[in-house]
């Protein structure tokens, strides 16, 4: 089930039912806002069946590489293979490509190919968080549809009709920031333990000297879920920034810099190969 985003999926089904598709869209927006899924339904609104997220002869997706978290060129060179043939069973060939800010610069090269000399009955859906790691020319030859977060109404409202308890689902629909992505994760109560752990790491570290926080960047520089503790300092910040507009304080430039260091370490940890260690030292200099 999708919420919100209405304006978004209305133009979709016009330009489809007015026969007046774009041959590449750009869904571009928050991480776990309902790019993909908003994606899988424009492939089941073309393709005249219920997709969901399974399989389909018509619908390539891509996605990175998990050991290097990039899309290869040779991703994109057997995308372009799979689109060169003509569409089994629906009316076109749909590609989705996830995280498409995982392309490296060989991939995005080739991909443009793709973009310039577009082939019949074929579709292709860029879904990013990220568009400005993405070339230029690619973006120019797509339709643009920018994704925004959700009221914190909508996402309690999606989560009571999960069976979420009242007080969790406010909590939730608080800290998630209008992502569902988000808002479903916390709905295991470990993944909202940590969150609240990573809350008051952020709050230890905004006191503690140089050499802790140093220490604390080696230990978490290896951890799969640095994407998750980078999310829960943002919260914080964030909530600290919002606190300091309110009362007019002259600390405000300084969490806006946090803030935008923040989101600078997450983009460098998610679409390059920095080291994490070094990137994260570098953000502790400005907490």
């Amino acid at each position: 089930m999708i919420i919100g985003h209405k304006k978004q999926i209305q133009f979709l089904k016009k330009s489809a039912e007015a026969n007046r598709l774009a041959h590449a869209y750009l869904f571009s927006g928050p991480e776990k806002v309902g790019k993909k899924a908003v994606a899988f339904e424009f492939a089941s609104l073309l393709f005249k069946e219920a997709l969901g997220k399974k399989a389909h002869p018509d619908l390539i997706l891509v996605e990175p590489d998990l050991e290097s978290r990039e899309i290869k060129i040779d991703q994109i060179r057997d995308l372009i293979w799979k689109l060169s043939l003509k569409p089994y069973s629906a009316p076109l060939k749909v590609a989705i490509i996830d995280q498409a800010q995982a392309m490296n610069q060989e991939s995005q090269n080739c991909f443009l190919k793709t973009l310039e000399e577009p082939k019949k009955d074929t579709l292709l859906i860029l879904i990013t968080e990220y568009s400005g790691s993405l070339l230029p020319t690619i973006i120019s030859r797509c339709q643009i549809i920018n994704f925004q977060p959700l009221s914190q109404k909508e996402i309690e409202k999606l989560l009571l009709e999960k069976g979420v308890e009242l007080k969790i689902a406010k909590e939730i629909s608080l800290i998630s920031l209008g992502r569902p992505g988000r808002a479903i994760d916390f709905m295991d109560s470990r993944k909202l333990d940590d969150f609240k752990e990573n809350i008051q790491k952020a709050e230890s570290l905004a006191r503690s000297d140089f050499a802790s926080r140093f220490q604390y960047a080696k230990e978490i520089s290896q951890k799969d879920n640095l994407k998750e503790i980078l999310a829960a300092w943002l919260f914080y910040f964030r909530n600290i920034l919002l606190e300091k507009c309110s009362s007019l304080s002259p600390d405000v430039g300084r969490y806006l810099n946090i803030l935008k260091r923040i989101q600078e370490t997450n983009s460098l940890i998610s679409n390059t190969n920095v080291n994490s260690r070094l990137a994260l030292e570098i953000l502790m200099l400005e907490l």
